[in-house]
């Protein structure tokens, strides 16, 4: 049984993305009671630039120290400007993606929220290199926001997409909790992708998803809505992207990869969906 978050980490690099996550952040936080730890990690130059020029260590390390004390201060900027105080702050220097990865460890966070893209590039629908890097490689919940200068509101749609795999659920554990804690809906999505169904055995897959739920419905005592629904599509991304902004659903929870070695790969349906969503996604690690 997966537990509440109660450490929850926001990676920001200043950009107007950051914002939006700091938002979700904090939303989930207060909804929570959990603690919020703020990053941003300053890059650092590589060994070998000390080593062919030695004399200028000192310069380059000043303007690590400088670029330090210039985050803290945004830091402080942003949170006083959104309204949001972080339990800690932490400024760190080094590879972005390992640092966040390496301080989620250290913090014991159960949580990481981070922008889609950041000051990566300028494609809005790609997800950035940071983000892709922590999403592959973090063994916490990573949430990722949007962009699109949104705050969250009254979180009431949850959006599940299946393939009634048996290490599903993972997925189905963290969306009960959020409806619980949000008192929202939960929809079950499976993508036919056209290439030919039995629909007849969906039917009977969903059936045996929701008796369980229905089952944990009355054992906690929640009057939590479920649904489910069948889609047809070229391919499961779009389906899922079409269905969720279509329906207006307001988070999306999925997991990062079926196997393992697909984790090298994360390629796939969650990476697209990340990229093209209109919706946040909470992208869940299914091994540990």
């Amino acid at each position: 049984m997966i537990k509440p978050f109660k450490q929850i980490l926001w990676a920001t690099d200043f950009s107007e993305e950051s914002k939006e996550a700091l938002a979700y952040a904090d939303f989930m936080a207060k909804a929570f009671k959990a603690k919020l730890i703020a990053l941003h990690v300053v890059p650092d130059f590589a060994p070998a630039l000390y080593e062919a020029w030695p004399e200028v260590e000192a310069t380059l390390i000043g303007q690590i120290e400088a670029s330090k004390t210039n985050a803290k201060i945004k830091l402080d900027q942003m949170c006083q400007s959104q309204g949001v105080c972080p339990a800690k702050i932490i400024i760190a220097e080094g590879s972005a993606a390992a640092v966040v990865l390496q301080t989620a460890k250290k913090e014991g966070a159960d949580l990481i929220v981070v922008g889609r893209k950041g000051v990566s590039g300028p494609e809005p629908n790609l997800i950035g290199g940071v983000t892709t890097r922590i999403l592959r490689g973090s063994r916490v919940p990573v949430l990722v926001t949007k962009g699109t200068t949104a705050k969250p509101g009254a979180l009431k749609k949850i959006l599940v997409p299946t393939d009634f795999s048996a290490t599903e659920d993972v997925e189905r554990d963290y969306a009960w909790m959020l409806a619980k804690k949000f008192d929202a809906s939960l929809t079950f999505l499976y993508v036919a992708e056209i290439f030919g169904h039995d629909f007849r055995l969906t039917e009977e897959m969903f059936q045996a998803v929701l008796a369980k739920l229905k089952a944990r419905r009355r054992r906690e005592h929640k009057a939590i809505e479920m649904t489910d629904d069948v889609v047809k599509a070229a391919r499961a991304h779009n389906g899922i992207i079409d269905y969720a902004e279509s329906k207006g659903f307001e988070l999306i929870v999925m997991s990062t990869s079926v196997r393992r070695l697909a984790r090298l790969f994360l390629g796939s349906t969650t990476e697209k969906v990340v990229a093209h969503s209109c919706a946040p996604v909470l992208a869940l690690p299914r091994e540990k």
